[in-house]
C-alpha cells in the first residue's frame, strides 16, 4: 500500500488538472496561432505559465486504484502488476486465468 500522503497528493493535482483544463487549452491555442502577432503570443505563454505548476496534466502520476502504488501500472485495467496477480488469483477478474502447471 502506498503512502495515504501522496495518495491525496495526486488527487489534488488531478483536481486541479480538471480545474484549469479549459483555460490551459485556449491559452496554449493562442500561443500555438501563427496569425497572431508574436506580442499576444508571449502574452499567453506568460498567462500560461502564471497557472499552478500542479494544473499541468504531465504532473499527475498513474496510480493503481487498488493499492496506490505507482510503478507497474496497466492503464487498461487501472492497477499494478501486483494487485492484478492477487486478483486474478482469487477469481476476481472476468476472462482472466491464472496458469499454473
Amino acid at each position: 500500500m502506498a503512502k495515504k500522503s501522496a495518495i491525496e497528493k495526486n488527487k489534488r493535482r488531478q483536481k486541479l488538472v480538471d480545474r484549469y483544463a479549459a483555460k490551459r487549452a485556449e491559452l496554449k491555442a493562442i500561443a500555438m496561432d501563427e496569425n497572431l502577432t508574436l506580442e499576444e503570443r508571449f502574452k499567453a505563454r506568460l498567462k500560461l505559465a502564471e497557472l499552478p505548476r500542479n494544473s499541468a496534466p504531465n504532473r499527475v502520476r498513474n496510480r493503481c486504484e487498488v493499492t496506490g502504488r505507482p510503478r507497474g501500472y496497466y492503464r487498461k485495467l487501472k492497477m499494478s502488476r501486483i494487485a492484478l496477480r492477487d486478483l486474478g488469483s482469487t477469481g476476481m477478474i472476468p476472462g482472466l486465468v491464472k496458469s499454473s502447471w
